[in-house]
């Protein structure tokens, strides 16, 4: 009876942890972004970081992007165009002031920086960190699959939710300009 009682219990907790796991990761396994079919991958939060980009007005978010295994070696190895199963993660949050940087540098900044008062306040104002998210974006390499997109297919994701049609529908005219560096802004920063 304490076998199954002990088994009842780790069962549950299993299903708790792996339902806990799915949910924090923003793994939707049900819902797949209109056009390309393309689901939020798996652990994608634990792959490699590629680059970080800020984007200003009228967005002002910050930006991380990060690759699969396949991507980041295509990347190490200057390989274009990128492999087939290689996928690019791009995740956005809303950039925000942090008074307590802000007042750390207004702390620190002049005596160890040799900065003047004026250099500090503006480093101080010229700083963010990410607040809110903004969205999750995609970019799943399957050349037979997306022959007529670049060989890419494309997803964005806002709050674990698909966007809709329309927003996927404008993804490869996006990448169209960047054609010459296999429809990828990014590049690899080591």
């Amino acid at each position: 009876m304490k076998r199954i009682a002990f088994l009842c219990v780790a069962v549950v907790m299993v299903a708790g942890a792996v339902a806990l796991t799915t949910s924090a990761s923003g793994h939707s396994d049900e819902e797949a972004a209109p056009v390309y079919g393309v689901r939020v991958p798996h652990g994608y939060r634990d792959w490699r970081l590629v680059s970080v980009a800020r984007v200003g007005d009228p967005l002002n978010d910050l930006r991380a992007k990060l690759g699969n295994d396949i991507a980041i070696k295509a990347y190490r190895e200057g390989k274009l165009p990128f492999p087939d199963g290689a996928i690019i993660a791009r995740l956005a949050w809303q950039q925000v002031t942090s008074e307590t940087i802000k007042n750390a540098f207004r702390v620190r900044g002049g005596t160890e920086t040799h900065l003047s008062p004026e250099q500090v306040e503006k480093l101080a104002d010229g700083s963010f960190v990410s607040g809110s998210p903004t969205n999750v974006q995609f970019m799943v390499k399957d050349s037979k699959k997306y022959a007529s997109t670049g060989g890419w297919g494309f997803a964005q994701f806002n709050d674990g939710k698909p966007a809709d049609e329309a927003t996927h529908k404008t993804c490869f005219s996006c990448h169209e300009p960047a054609k010459d560096g296999d429809f990828v802004f990014t590049r690899y920063a080591p």
